[in-house]
This record gives structure tokens, sequence and C-alpha cells, in this order.
């Protein structure tokens, strides 16, 4: 089976990229949910969460808000909910990785925001990085919701560079030119992985 890392600075169009992944069937594993989930009601990074950042839960799960605020600017703090996430993060990806090859897929993708940072690369065949021109970028991020200036400053600080992104790639898909022609660089990329 083939593990393919997908991987991009925020605003560069990962997102698109993995549904267009799925709509070829192939498999996603993405890494953002499986946060949500852990720290959702009832998950597995909740209770260490609330004892390392007290007061960043409420109802059962983590208020990501509350969170955000804690460590963001804080790389002390960062690294102590990393060492808490990223092991979660990790056996929820190693199942899905179980699974994906139980059912004998050959090609399965992996959606991590960090992939490189983190030094998932070794886990990996390949790396596909999703990119965009740096105004695109900016202009797709400060469009979200609840987005500043400091806290996309803040985002970016914790990424490496998108060119560096992209000289460790050995695929780049870039989502500036336009939607049809990021899906068609990926489904030449399944035509060549996937016989």
């Amino acid at each position: 089976m083939k593990v393919l890392g997908l991987t991009g600075s925020i605003g560069m169009g990962k997102s698109t990229a993995a549904n267009t992944f799925r709509r070829l069937r192939v498999p996603v594993f993405d890494a953002d949910a499986a946060v949500h989930r852990l720290q959702g009601r009832g998950g597995a990074a909740v209770r260490p969460i609330e004892a390392a950042f007290p007061g960043t839960t409420k109802a059962g799960s983590v208020d990501r808000e509350a969170l955000r605020d804690r460590v963001l600017g804080d790389p002390d703090a960062l690294k102590r909910l990393e060492r808490i996430v990223h092991p979660l993060v990790r056996r929820a990806e190693l199942d899905f990785l179980a699974a994906a090859r139980r059912r004998g897929e050959i090609l399965v993708v992996l959606d991590i925001p960090l992939l490189l940072e983190t030094g998932g690369r070794r886990h990996v065949d390949e790396v596909i990085v999703v990119s965009a021109p740096a105004s695109v970028q900016r202009s797709r991020v400060l469009a979200r919701r609840g987005m500043t200036e400091d806290r996309f400053a803040a985002i970016l600080a914790r990424q490496m560079p998108d060119a560096e992104k992209r000289r460790r790639a050995d695929h780049i898909v870039h989502t500036g030119l336009s939607r049809h022609a990021a899906q068609r660089h990926i489904r030449r990329i399944v035509r060549t992985l996937r016989p």
C-alpha cells in the first residue's frame, strides 16, 4: 500500500485537495478531524488538556477558542499541548492505516497540516504539497470567520515556509490557478500511483 502525505500551509487549498482524493475513492485520514474528535465531548484529549491548561474545557469538551488563546504565541505551552495531542493523533492514524491494509487498499492519503514540521515525512512514501501565491493565501485566510492579522501571523510563524515545503515535496499541486487545474493534477497523481 502506498501512503501519500498531503500537506500545505494554512489557506493553500489542502481541504479541497483532500476532497478531490476522496472523490477519486482514495481513503483520506484527516488529522484535523481527528484532533476535533479527540477534543470533542468525551474525547481522549479532554482530561489531559484540562489538567495541563485548567479552564480550557467545558461540558466535557475542549473550548477550542480558550485553548487557542492559552497556547498561541507561547512556545512552551504549545509544546505541552503537542505532547498530549500528537501521540493520540498518531494512534488514530495507525488505526486508519491498519484498516486500509485489511481492506486491501492500494493508495491512501494522510492529510496532515504539519506533516513536515513534526517529522511525519518518515511515515509516508511520497509528499504532496499544495501551494498558492502568498496573496491568494492571505485573502483566503483573512476571509475566515474569527481570523485576525495577529492570529494569521502566529499560525504562519509555526509553519514551515511554503518555499521550503515545496522544496521537500515529491509533488506540488498549485491551487492558485484554478480548482479545475488542481483537480486535474491530482487525478494525474492518482493514475500514476494506482494502477
